[in-house]
């Protein structure tokens, strides 16, 4: 097997552009813990499953172990700020206002341009990794803003092609498809 040099394979793998995401969850005590993270991903649509993963040597990896709820809050193009504070856990505040909590007590965040509520499904050995899967127990659609995108180790923001269908505002994706997406 040929030997993979990590700085080159993170160089590669930072070209897939994805969205930002902070993920929140509660300690045992109570306390909000939140993440940033560009490793979500929808899983399934039946049963409704995500899946986000951290570090090993993340300090809140401990905290989303014990934890039975998760929220995702996917970011809008504004959030940068926030993005940066929750990207090192240890400087992320919650201050007062600027969330309310979902059904499970976790953090939404105002101005995410969704949010997923998730109860914790299970957890997977990923290497360096561990991979939490959850499954979906309510959704918010917030705003119509821009996305926050990671590229490259860079921020940035999505323009939309003239040519492009725009999903309907009811969340479905009923006019909209790509033949061969699965």
């Amino acid at each position: 097997m040929t030997q993979i040099d990590p700085r080159a394979l993170r160089n590669v793998l930072g070209c897939y552009a994805t969205g930002v995401a902070i993920i929140t969850t509660r300690s045992p005590s109570g306390e909000h813990v939140g993440v940033t993270v560009n490793s979500f991903s929808s899983v399934s649509l039946d049963p409704p499953l995500i899946l986000f993963s951290l570090a090993r040597t993340a300090n809140v990896l401990a905290t989303f172990q014990q934890a039975t709820h998760f929220a995702v809050n996917m970011l809008g193009h504004e959030q940068q700020a926030l993005s940066n504070m929750f990207a090192k856990p240890s400087t992320a505040r919650f201050e007062a206002g600027s969330y309310t909590e979902g059904a499970s007590g976790c953090a939404l965040f105002g101005k995410s341009v969704a949010q997923l509520e998730c109860k914790r499904a299970s957890e997977v050995e990923g290497g360096d990794h561990v991979i939490f899967l959850g499954q979906v127990t309510d959704f918010h659609l917030r705003s119509a803003t821009q996305p926050l995108l990671f590229y490259r180790g860079a921020y940035g923001t999505y323009a939309r092609d003239q040519w492009s269908k725009v999903p309907p505002h009811d969340g479905t994706l009923s006019d909209f498809g790509v033949p061969g997406w699965g």
